[in-house]
């Protein structure tokens, strides 16, 4: 029972805490608007996740085919990348607004669709733990379940926090260095989902 409490726990950390483009989005939205729109990005999994998780499950039996999805999942999450990453470089001064905020959650939860980490995730370990757990006990899969998206978000929602605190003690200068490397950020990223939708296109032998 533990075991799958702690392997949430641990998995959860590992995704809140690694590299990645809701991260980034997470930081980016919280220097942009304040901790609220970086809090808004943080909680997308929640609100992403079961469709990820269901079609997960039926994908465990069309694995043949899934380089193909992840393929165009990668290509379209590259390219939005790119035009997050241009409003980056076009900062020029530091301004605190909060009308964005609405537009926060909308941008974590279509990174969040677009980026085939989850499904990936959740089609070689999520998703058969579950179902292991739920096999041998329907409180196992609960356990696992919670663990994983108490600290996924609430990792991202700290980091949120924490940045929204000391933002406001930032120079226009700063500002915009910080902005050019998210947005320098965010292109890695991007040439890395493009990258990865071209293997997995070319493993489909679309390419």
């Amino acid at each position: 029972m533990l075991y799958y409490l702690f392997s949430g726990i641990t998995l959860g950390l590992s995704a809140g805490l690694s590299p990645g483009p809701l991260l980034a989005l997470v930081l980016s939205e919280t220097i942009h608007h304040g901790k609220k729109a970086g809090v808004f990005v943080a909680i997308a999994p929640v609100l992403t996740d079961v469709p990820i998780i269901l079609l997960s499950l039926l994908l465990i039996d069309l694995l043949s085919s899934s380089e193909l999805v992840f393929g165009f999942l990668s290509v379209f999450g590259g390219l939005y990348l790119i035009w997050l990453a241009r409003e980056n470089f076009m900062i020029r001064e530091f301004s605190v607004t909060t009308s964005g905020e609405g537009r926060s959650l909308q941008k974590g939860i279509l990174v969040n669709f677009l980026n085939p980490s989850p499904y990936i995730f959740w089609i070689s370990i999520g998703a058969p733990t579950v179902l292991k757990g739920w096999n041998e006990d329907s409180l196992k899969p609960i356990l696992f379940l919670a663990g994983f998206y108490v600290c996924l978000v609430g990792s991202k929602i700290l980091i949120a926090i924490l940045v929204g605190i000391y933002r406001t003690k930032i120079r226009d200068k700063t500002y915009r260095a910080i902005n050019r490397f998210l947005g320098f950020l965010l292109i890695l990223l991007a040439a890395k989902f493009l990258y990865d939708g071209i293997i997995y296109l070319r493993d489909a032998d679309i390419l």
